[in-house]
């Protein structure tokens, strides 16, 4: 099967963990296709958004056993293909938007004295 640079990377990966290394370890993490290899991937990161790619690290996260409605049946999830991406010095790519957004701050409750 010949895969196409679209369809090596399928998106960013949106969790906590993912957002943290992006903004402290300046690694993007990106799911990929089953079947791509990290050249693969360097490639199809260097075509699609014109940056230098300094390290590949990929690993397949186990899919999990969901339970369906309140019976005894389960089904099972496909598992999936990450890859830890870091970009090289002086390459900066912002797939999550952290543009920095003002803290609301609200005001201190105010303690009743009863007495």
């Amino acid at each position: 099967m010949e895969l196409s640079i679209y369809d090596i990377i399928k998106g960013p990966v949106l969790s906590e963990d993912a957002h943290k290394k992006n903004r402290d370890l300046g690694q993007l993490v990106l799911q990929v296709h089953s079947s791509a290899t990290k050249p693969l991937i360097k490639e199809a990161m260097k075509k699609l958004f014109n940056v230098e790619v300094d390290t590949v690290r990929t690993y397949i996260r186990p899919g999990k056993r969901k339970r369906v409605g309140q019976t005894r049946l389960f089904r099972e999830e496909g598992n999936e293909k990450r890859a830890n991406i870091t970009l090289k010095e002086g390459y900066t790519l912002d797939l999550f938007g952290t543009q920095e957004v003002a803290a609301i701050e609200r005001p201190a409750k105010e303690k009743k004295n009863d007495k």
